[in-house]
């Protein structure tokens, strides 16, 4: 659709006879979303129309702000799909990125070990809410809920137990975008079109259900001789539009599976690391997951790296003679990446000397407060869910209608980065927004539904 730039020569690549003249270290002259478009596929984007829908081509950040390629400034409200904690050039985080560059950026895992990736995991250990954790190491959230899927899977067939071979999962659940993650995840993001390629599993309601834990509980009853585990997001289904499940229904359902016997897969990938108002959701819920996945903000934003750790119990039964079958055979090649590792150690080591969780509450106290005076009576607003920082604003929108892209992108244009999800617009600032940001987001997102649908 677009014709591709001629860049092969051109002096930022070290060449030469570039057809843009540079101008103090920029192109001039050039539509940078159109070069953007001829050469990058992005994500969850229709590229038939991405140059239409006005991309922000970001350039720089600083502190909890975008700036594109002109200078202009976005007030990053999603958190750079909601990876960014404590905002951007954190310089703690730069210090700590820089000083293990110079040590060594990367060493595979696969058999070896890196010692910044142990002091990590060390960390680690000491705050999340699994029984003498391990952690296998990878880049995204799919990965480490594969990882989880399989170590699942394989926990079974090593203590010789047939049949355990299926898994229950939440109406609405969203657990990434890998063939294992996509079975588990319910059938957002036009998934539906991949089933041929997707195995089967049990499907509990979602928490739009009121009795979504009760009918939870019975389905664990009922199949426990089946399922190798339940997978859930605890508190928070994100991509569902941020619906809001009560910690004392989570509470419940971890214990039926106690009860059962049936392995708990905490997927906290976008809940973790003080989005939902405690450092894990898990913590709020009173879980503890046999298997727990982390990702997003495990690296404060600044580098991909995920995790799933496995509790003692389920580490011990793949214990065994050298390279046999009780061997997870599984790992990737960046695994446990230094720079990540020494980037991830820092941010948690922040997190736990500064008041950010304290703050964060404080903020989303004020956040809920105003979504209630100032949004919550649109009439184009059908309701509001929040939980910590994580928070949705349904609209009441036909089918088809594009009411939450539109309110988006109007917005964008007043400077304050919103995504949608379906007739939800999504609102998950870093756990360091101020007081002023918050007003600043929700008068913007105001101004910006009265701009698309009127009062």
């Amino acid at each position: 659709m677009y014709p591709r730039p001629e860049i092969a020569g051109c002096p930022e690549s070290g060449g030469s006879g570039c057809r843009w003249p540079l101008i103090s270290g920029k192109l001039a002259g050039v539509n940078w979303a159109e070069r953007d478009a001829a050469v990058v596929w992005h994500g969850f984007t229709q590229m038939g129309c991405y140059t239409d829908n006005a991309p922000v081509i970001v350039e720089s950040a600083e502190g909890r702000e975008l700036i594109d390629i002109d200078g202009r400034r976005y007030l990053d409200a999603i958190s750079s799909l909601w990876v960014t904690t404590l905002g951007h050039g954190v310089p703690e985080l730069d210090e700590a990125m820089t000083s293990q560059l110079a040590r060594v950026a990367h060493s595979t895992m696969l058999g070896n070990g890196n010692r910044v990736v142990i002091e990590f995991a060390e960390a680690l250990a000491a705050v999340v809410p699994v029984d003498r954790p391990h952690f296998l190491f990878a880049s995204d959230g799919a990965s480490a809920v594969e990882q989880a899927l399989r170590i699942a899977f394989q926990y079974w067939a090593n203590r010789g137990v047939a049949g355990r071979t299926r898994y229950l999962a939440m109406g609405g659940a969203y657990h990434g975008d890998t063939v294992g993650a996509l079975s588990v995840g319910d059938d957002n993001f036009h998934s539906h079109m991949f089933d041929e390629l997707r195995f089967p599993v049990l499907r509990g309601p979602s928490l739009r259900d009121p009795d979504w834990a009760g009918t939870t509980m019975r389905m664990l009853s009922d199949h426990a001789h089946e399922l190798a585990a339940l997978v859930i997001e605890p508190l928070v289904q994100g991509a569902a539009g941020m619906q809001v499940g009560s910690p004392e229904a989570f509470r419940d359902v971890g214990r039926r599976c106690q009860e059962a016997g049936v392995l708990l897969i905490c997927d906290e990938v976008a809940t973790g690391f003080g989005r939902t108002g405690t450092l894990f959701a898990s913590d709020a819920c009173g879980l503890r997951p046999d298997l727990m996945c982390l990702g997003k903000g495990l690296t404060g934003g600044y580098l991909p790296m995920s995790a799933t750790a496995a509790t003692e119990h389920v580490y011990q039964e793949f214990i065994g003679p050298d390279l046999g079958d009780r061997t997870l055979h599984h790992g990737h090649s960046y695994g446990g990446n230094a720079l990540a590792a020494a980037v991830g150690l820092r941010h948690l080591q922040l997190l736990r000397e500064t008041d950010v969780l304290a703050g964060a509450g404080a903020r989303s106290a004020q956040l809920r407060e105003r979504l209630a005076m100032v949004i919550a009576p649109l009439r184009a607003v059908g309701e509001v869910r929040l939980q910590g920082l994580m928070c949705g604003v349904e609209l009441v929108a036909a089918p088809g209608e594009t009411l939450a892209r539109r309110v988006c992108t109007a917005a964008v244009a007043r400077g304050v980065l919103l995504r949608s999800l379906g007739d939800v617009v999504t609102i998950v600032p870093p756990l360091t927004i101020t007081a002023d940001e918050i007003e600043r987001i929700v008068q913007v997102l105001h101004d910006a539904i009265i701009e698309v649908v009127g009062s």
